[in-house]
């Protein structure tokens, strides 16, 4: 966590990426809350590219959407939120036609975080929630310290759920990305 004396827009996120001194950080913001994503480590990058790869490979096949990789998301209407999933879905019944050249107005279907060195579970943890609260439908956050993953969705009263699979078990699309199946031993193989 930063400790800040203001709240942050995503403006001011977009101008600290663009100024030639910040060009390999990236930043996020959480309720106007300035946050620095730290590069991700050679392990968190192949987990990332594999889950973009067979994810992209599925939706394509179906003509589901796109599939992102650290791309900036924020809701609609709502410039105190700016989040860069590691992989993300966005549905065609979401997604701009043709990729935007600033941040998405708007959260993806599914977001996939892989928890690095440098997060702790509960920050991770608390992206999933920010996730769910401003529309997305599913989050996966991959923990490959502890050879475990979690699938985070909205209950039906509006409350984030979880559950967590085991190594032996699979991430599975559900509704959102029907048929689509990743066995977590394949990811932590890697």
């Amino acid at each position: 966590m930063v400790t800040q004396e203001r709240e942050y827009t995503i403006d001011d996120v977009w101008q600290l990426e663009h100024q030639p001194m910040n060009m390999a950080e990236k930043y996020y913001l959480i309720d106007g809350e300035l946050c620095v994503k730290m590069s991700p480590s050679h392990s968190h990058g192949s987990i990332a590219s594999e889950i973009a790869r067979l994810l992209g490979n599925h939706v394509v096949e179906r003509g589901l959407g796109r599939v992102t990789i650290e791309v900036g998301y924020h809701p609609s209407g709502e410039r105190h939120t700016v989040l860069l999933p590691d992989v993300a879905f966005e549905s065609w019944a979401r997604a701009a036609r043709k990729p935007l050249k600033t941040y998405a107005p708007y959260m993806p279907d599914l977001a996939v975080e892989v928890i690095s060195r440098s997060q702790t579970l509960a920050e991770t943890r608390r992206k999933a929630k920010v996730y769910l609260r401003h529309g997305t439908d599913m989050v996966w956050l991959i923990d490959p310290e502890r050879n475990k993953a979690e699938t985070w969705t909205a209950a039906d009263d509006g409350t984030a759920k979880s559950e967590i699979i085991e190594m032996d078990g699979e991430l599975k699309g559900g509704a959102l990305l029907s048929g689509f199946t990743l066995p977590l031993r394949r990811l932590f193989s890697l």
